[in-house]
């Protein structure tokens, strides 16, 4: 039992790093400061997409189940947990999309942040477009 607890635990962790790499750019619209955490996640994330890496924590999640006498799973975590949700058979074309997608998301969610940044009264920017800045 403490095995499969560990390795529903792991897969747990997994999915909140999935969704942190994937939605966390809107947090960071709330608190700017979580940026500092986010952007590390999100391109670890996006290279995991891009290139084909394995995250740790799928290999991890094997382990533990194999020691819980568990059957193991073939792929990472997306493709065990979503892929029959969200993906049909051309898994290999999609993984590239994923992560372009994931990174055009966030490039859009920050340009906001940014640009909330530059607008705010005192960082020498104009807060109108064409404006003149402030004094």
């Amino acid at each position: 039992m403490g095995w499969s607890l560990a390795a529903d635990l792991v897969m747990l962790a997994h999915f909140a790093f999935a969704a942190f790499a994937s939605l966390g750019g809107l947090m960071v619209l709330l608190k700017p400061r979580l940026a500092w955490l986010h952007l590390p996640v999100l391109i670890y994330a996006i290279g995991i997409e891009l290139v084909g890496w394995i995250c740790p924590l799928t290999p991890l999640e094997w382990n533990l189940r194999a020691r819980a006498g568990e059957a193991g799973f073939e792929g990472g975590f997306l493709e065990r947990y979503l892929d029959p949700i969200l993906y049909p058979a051309d898994w290999d074309r999609l993984h590239i999309w994923l992560g372009i997608l994931l990174l055009l998301f966030n490039l859009a969610v920050y340009s906001g942040v940014w640009i909330r940044h530059v607008r705010r009264p005192g960082s020498g920017m104009p807060t109108e477009p064409g404006g003149p800045p402030p004094a």
